[in-house]
């Protein structure tokens, strides 16, 4: 294989992308769900504390029903989320993080920050950009 083809991961270890599979790669697999729209969101919330979904709704007012719900199945289905149904009436369900949510947070949480400090740069770097593209 040919240096051009050849990257090292963070990891250190050298991927070939000479046969390249989008598809089973798991920086793009692991990123595509927990950059969604609300994933973080959810995230940062039960980092917090395990939550109801009526709480959950609550915490996040612009986010329908219907996709809440579906972030929350997406979470599940990954494993950083689990979901506890008590037998009330009617039922109540709660989610809390899982030790794999927990340690998927403590970078994740870095990333976040990171926004926070830096979102009026990134605001100000695309108001000048988009300044240079029309002039």
């Amino acid at each position: 294989m040919d240096n051009a083809a050849r990257v090292t991961t963070l990891a250190g270890e050298p991927c070939d992308m000479s046969n390249w599979d989008a598809g089973n790669c798991p920086v793009r697999d692991v990123m595509n769900q927990i950059a969604g729209k609300w994933s973080t969101l959810i995230l940062e919330l039960l980092a917090q504390r395990p939550y109801r979904f009526g709480e959950l709704r609550r915490l996040v007012p612009d986010i329908s029903q219907r996709m809440l719900t579906q972030t929350l199945r997406d979470l599940q289905r990954d494993g950083y989320i689990d979901r506890q149904v008590f037998p009330t009436k009617p039922p109540s369900v709660e989610y809390s993080m899982t030790e794999l949510g927990h340690s998927l947070f403590e970078p994740l949480s870095k990333v976040l920050a990171w926004a926070g400090d830096n979102h009026a740069a990134v605001k100000a770097a695309r108001v000048k950009f988009d300044a240079s593209e029309l002039g």
